[in-house]
This record gives C-alpha cells, structure tokens and sequence, in this order.
C-alpha cells in the first residue's frame, strides 16, 4: 500500500450494549462477558497527517479538557503500537472530533483507539490486513475491536471474541447524557459488592455467561417492541447504586413512551430504545423539557472506515 501525502479521515461508532451478563469474578481479576453490542450513529472523527512526533487534539461538542494528550492516551497507545508492529519511524498528528460522551459507557475512547489504526494503516500505508488489526484493537481493550467492526456482534471472553449477528433494519435510539462519567472498574467492583450483599437472593453466577435467545431473535426480527422486552445490563444495579440520580431518569423515559430503557456498559449514558423515529422525536422533546441533555441515535451502522475530505 502507497502511503497516503494527505491526512486520513476516519469515523469510528459509539456503542450501546443490548445486553450484558458479567460472569463471576476470575483469580486474575477480570470477568467474561457475553453481551451484545450495537454500533450507532454518534461518532468520532479522527483524521491522521504525518508528523515527526505523536500527538493529539480534541474539538467537537463534548467537554474534552480532562482528556489526557500524552502517551497514557488511547489513541497515542493505538499509533505507536501500529508503528512498533510495523517498524514505521515517523509519527502522527491525531485531531479528534468528539461526539461520544467521556467514561459513559458508549466506547467512545475505543471508537478513538479503532479509527487511529485505520487511519495510521493509510496514512502511513503500513497495509497489515483486518485480523492484525483486531489483533492489536483487542490489545488496547475490549470495545475497540467492536469498534473496527461496527453493526451488531456477540461478545464474549472480555467482550473481544466477535460474532456477527444479524440485525434487520434499523433501531431509533434516544441517549441521555450524564454531567459526570463514571469508571468502567469501580462500577465492576461494586456488581462484585452486591452479589456479596445479596447472594442468598441471587442465583449463583455463572462463570461463561451467555446472551439470551430473545435478543438474537428480535434482532433478525427488526422488532423494536421485541428487543425491548429483552434488553438487560447486569452493571445497571452497581451503576443506578453509585449514581442514583439515574433511577428517576429511566422512570421519566419510560413514563414519555420509551419502550425500555437501560444504563449501556458500565454508565452513566442512558440509552431508550423506541418504536420509531416519531416517538424517538417525541421522546426527545420530552426528556430536553426536563433539562437533560439529550441526542438521537440510529443503528447499527459501519465500523471505522475511511472518509472523503
């Protein structure tokens, strides 16, 4: 592959996941998931040009003054480990437009780290091949490979081990926005508390979880009323105890029409899934009266891929 004189420009998908099981906590600390994830409309842009060194730069309309810009950033780590992979000796400036909110559970520092190595593996023209991307996406995190892909997939292990699933049509989605983000590994800490507190209320956990039928089979449907009485969140009890606040927003959607609502991933964002792109209008009309911050989403859509400038 020619490396690219021009900068890249690639957009890579939030997510919100569907639905997520957490498998009991492993001696190495971590647990497996199954969850399904679905790639939507809000996105991040990253556009690569050549420079000496790596560096990063947010615009867009989330607040990014918090976002650290030197090499402990998830797109700076996705750059070098492509350079060090490939034994490329120059380095890349990173301008990053965000759209999905910081620590809110959308993946959006994934969504960041997955289109910085397609772009890189243009601009640069280092041309590794898809299953060497996912390879090194898998190594920055569990989102980022879902991030590559997009569309709608099964994850299990960590969240990394895809399967395509197939999801017909499109899903009016209705996000709600949190002021604070909330970390992915107090929020997993504190599912581990209350399974303590409440383990002889609760069925024994499993240790390889797995995504119910229902979910799959409203999916291939295209069937938002089915996927509603389906969705799930295991992280959605631990999340709704550290932030309480998120209780009485999930009421007030379902109260304005949603079919469901559900915290996605490990919080704050909230996302409501509708029955069309009417009652996701309305929906959001509705939750902006009361002062939250609100967007639509569609999905699932593409993974990170290449744009014209």
């Amino acid at each position: 592959m020619t490396p690219s004189a021009a900068p890249v420009h690639v957009r890579s998908p939030g997510k919100i996941n569907l639905f997520m099981r957490v498998g009991s906590l492993q001696e190495d600390g971590y647990h497996e998931v199954a969850t399904a994830y679905q790639a939507v409309s809000l996105a991040e842009d990253v556009r690569a040009s050549h420079a000496p060194d790596f560096s990063v730069t947010f615009d867009g309309p989330i607040d990014c003054t918090g976002l650290a810009t030197d090499g402990s950033n998830i797109a700076i780590k996705a750059a070098r480990m492509l350079a060090r992979r490939t034994g490329y000796r120059g380095g890349v400036h990173l301008d990053i437009t965000k759209r999905v909110p910081i620590a809110g559970g959308m993946g959006g520092g994934s969504a960041d780290a997955a289109a910085t190595l397609v772009a890189c593996d243009t601009l640069w023209g280092t041309d590794v091949g898809r299953d060497e991307l996912h390879a090194l996406a898998a190594r920055l995190g569990a989102d980022v490979p879902f991030a590559l892909m997009g569309g709608t997939a099964i994850g299990t292990g960590r969240g990394d081990q895809l399967s395509p699933a197939l999801a017909k049509g499109s899903f009016h989605w209705v996000l709600v926005l949190a002021e604070h983000g909330m970390s992915t590994p107090v929020v997993y800490d504190e599912l581990d508390k209350h399974r303590e507190r409440h383990a002889l209320d609760i069925y024994p956990v499993s240790t390889v979880p797995s995504v119910d039928a229902g979910v799959l089979q409203a999916l291939r449907a295209g069937d938002p009323h089915m996927l509603a009485e389906s969705m799930h969140n295991d992280l959605q009890a631990p999340a709704l105890h550290l932030s309480p606040g998120l209780g009485g927003v999930l009421e007030l959607g379902e109260r304005n029409g949603a079919l469901a609502g559900i915290v996605s991933g490990s919080g704050p964002t909230i996302a409501f899934l509708t029955a069309d792109l009417d009652n996701a209008i309305s929906l959001q009309i509705a939750l902006s009266a009361a002062r939250l911050t609100v967007l639509r989403a569609t999905g699932p859509v593409h993974g990170a891929r290449i744009l014209p400038d």
